[in-house]
Parts: C-alpha cells; structure tokens; sequence
C-alpha cells in the first residue's frame, strides 16, 4: 500500500538518467593512467558498500578526459556497479576531494538534475533493501553478474513529496555520520592494538616494573606437535563429536566453541585430542601471508574436542615456559607472523611444515611478564569487542529505521514552511 501523497514509479519514470562509460575507441589505455592526473577514473574496486573509496585511485590526463564522450560523473551524480560486485552505491557529493571523476565500463552514472527524486533521497533509497533485492533478481550471469540500463530503468523506487524526501535524507544521514564516527573508532582501536602488540611482543616496550633479558627459545623445545583427524570420509561428517574446523583456527587467536563442526568416531579409533593450553596451526592457505595461522585453546572443556586434518597443534610440555594465554599473541604478532610466512612453500597452493615451524626461535619474557602483557592486550580486545558491538546495534537500528521510512510506514515531521 502506497502512503498518502507519496507514488512508487521506475528510474525512467521518474526522470532519472543513466548513463553508462565510456566503451569506444578513446576508453583509456594502460599507458593513460598516471598517479597524480587531471581526472579520477573510477573503477569497480572505488565503490563500496560503504560508498566511494579513494585509497587505490587511478587517474587519466585533461585531454583524455576531453576524448571520452560518456561517463562523467559530476557533483550530486550516484555511481552503480553492473559488472562483477553488482549492486554497489557511492555519492559524488560535497565530501569528495576531486573535481573531476569518470566511470569505466562496468559502471553507470544515476543523474537526479532533471528528476522528481533528489540525490540525497535517490542515494538512501538505493542502499536500502528495498533496491538491493530488485537488483538481485534482475542482475544476470553466474560467473559475473551484471546489470544492463535497460534493466536499470526499470527499477522502481518510492517518490515521496520532495519536502519529505528532504527529511527523510537527513535522519538517515545522521545515522550515517554515526556509524562512519564509530567505525573510525574501530579502526582506531584495532590500530592502537596492533602497535601495542609490534612493542609489547618484541620488547620494544617493557611494561613497568619488569627487567631482565629475554630468553631466545627454539619453538620445538618448549612441546611437541600431533597431527589432526585421519583416516575419515565425507560421510562422517556432520554429527558426532566436536572438532575444531580449519575456519575456526584461522579465523581467531583463540578457539570458539560455536565454530565446531562434528565428526563420527567409533569406540576403537585412536585420534588426537585437543586439550587447555594446544596452539593450533593452519597448515595451506592460498598465499603466503596466511600460512600458519595461529589459535590456541583457552578453555577446559567438559568433552572430547578433535582437530580437522588441514591443521596440526602443538601441546606445551608446561605452562612455566609460555603462557597460553600469552601464545594467543605471539603467534598473530606481526613480527611471528612475517617469520613464518617466509616458510610457505608451494605456487597456487602454499603449505607449511611443522619441522620448519617448529625450528623458530621464539623470544619470551618471564612467565609473570608474559601474563602482564597478556592482561594489556585483553583489555584492548574488550575495547574493540565494544565498539565493534555498538557499530553493530548502530548499524541493525538504522537498517530498521530505513525499512521504516522508505516504505512510509514512519513518517517523519515536516515543517510546514518547508512543506
């Protein structure tokens, strides 16, 4: 049901121009782009679902900006992806630091000069769900979806009286500044954290009273590794007792218990348990980078617990020599990380070996210092842990709101000199 005053009508309908880039024979080159040109060109990787980003921009030349005939973006204009990350929205308004924008091929720009609806209002709307699920339904392909402007004429979007849609736009972007402060909170505390962990797990900073020179230990010599289920089909799979799946070490310093999966294992097999205090290692990843990703078990679990066979853990001889609680850090540490990335061995696939692993040498304070600096980086964790839960509150009570708004079923307070 459609509010009182308000219609619902297509892109066309409403006087929205798409316009696509650029595809001719004047499309830029490799050898047109520059890092600091006269014009930003855009691509797929510029549009998010957070909006336009500019940390990997590209440029081209005034007189390649001149060449091409389609794809200006100008001031107030919206930017939809049609290829590849179909559906994502960014704005050209007052907050971007460039005058002068062009869209690649797999873009269209949305143009509300000649419109009923305006920019502010277009750009909400397109972000919601109402937009999102059309797209779903209308992009085509399944290796790459895309979008075509035909298609895209046809979406259809709510028209609200253009004092209302002012209004509207505005709550919403009182959420959006909100949300945009609290991730930048976020951002800035997960930054905090990590400089803390490059000093505190390298003893560039040493926390006050604690002295005393660190002990170079070889890795292999503080435990020994056991490997993690074998022997088992697809079929096992699904029910039984609980492992620890290879998400659920990579993803995480610390094991979850909500990331178990379940495996079937009859009373007269013989497979390694995982018990308080096992540091568990990924064992392939698909670069480098993420070889050997580290969690470690932190709590006594009232059962059984496995490991899947793409990892392997390492059990501590004794906690005197290495905290636990401490390895949770270690291992994620940017400087253990470098270290065991240069073990990857492989070209589509890397893998690791835990003889290798194993040979590292580890520097580690005493165990008293270890809990200390422990305790510093949980109270870190928490911080971010917060912010990350107020981000999500943020973000779930606008998604509401929106429902709300958009569709009429709330509507907001109009001035009536405005009106």
């Amino acid at each position: 049901m459609v509010p009182e005053g308000w219609k619902v009508d297509d892109f066309s309908g409403v006087g929205i121009a798409v316009i696509d880039g650029d595809r001719g024979s004047q499309y830029p080159k490799a050898n047109d782009f520059s890092g600091d040109g006269h014009c930003v060109f855009l691509s797929a990787k510029n549009v998010t679902k957070s909006g336009l980003k500019f940390e990997d921009v590209q440029f081209i030349s005034e007189e390649k900006h001149r060449q091409l005939r389609k794809g200006k973006v100008c001031r107030g204009n919206i930017i939809l992806t049609t290829r590849g990350t179909v559906g994502q929205f960014g704005y050209f308004d007052e907050a971007v630091p460039y005058e002068v924008m062009r869209i690649n091929s797999g873009m269209v720009v949305l143009d509300t000069s000649q419109s009923e609806l305006s920019s502010e209002f277009l750009y909400a709307v397109c972000r919601s769900r109402l937009i999102e699920k059309q797209i779903e339904s209308a992009s085509f392909g399944s290796a790459q979806p895309a979008l075509t402007v035909k298609v895209i004429k046809k979406i259809r979007v709510p028209v609200p009286p253009l004092s209302e849609q002012t209004k509207i736009a505005q709550v919403l972007s009182t959420w959006d500044q909100a949300i945009t402060a609290t991730k930048r909170l976020l951002e800035n505390s997960q930054q905090r954290k990590k400089g803390l962990m490059q000093k505190l797990l390298t003893g560039k900073k040493r926390l006050p009273g604690f002295e005393g020179v660190w002990e170079a230990v070889e890795f292999g010599n503080l435990g020994s590794t056991y490997s993690g289920l074998s022997g088992k089909t697809k079929e096992d799979f699904g029910e039984g007792e609980p492992f620890v799946t290879y998400m659920g070490v990579f993803s995480d310093g610390a094991i979850k218990p909500d990331r178990f999966d379940f495996v079937r294992l009859s009373e007269s097999e013989s497979q390694n348990k995982v018990q308080y205090g096992d540091i568990l290692f990924t064992t392939s990843s698909e670069t480098p980078e993420e070889v050997g990703m580290a969690s470690v078990l932190l709590e006594n679990l009232p059962y059984n617990l496995y490991l899947n066979s793409f990892c392997f853990g390492f059990r501590l001889h004794s906690f005197e020599n290495l905290v636990p609680e401490y390895a949770k850090y270690l291992f994620r540490g940017e400087d253990m990380r470098r270290r065991i990335s240069t073990l990857a061995q492989g070209a589509t696939r890397y893998n690791l070996s835990k003889r290798q692993l194993i040979k590292l040498d580890v520097l580690l304070p005493g165990k008293s210092e270890q809990a200390a600096i422990s305790d510093i980086l949980v109270a870190s964790d928490m911080e971010i842990s917060a912010v990350k839960h107020r981000l999500l509150l943020l973000q779930e009570e606008k998604k509401a709101l929106m429902q709300q708004l958009l569709t009429g079923k709330r509507r907001v307070q109009v001035d009536t000199e405005a009106a």
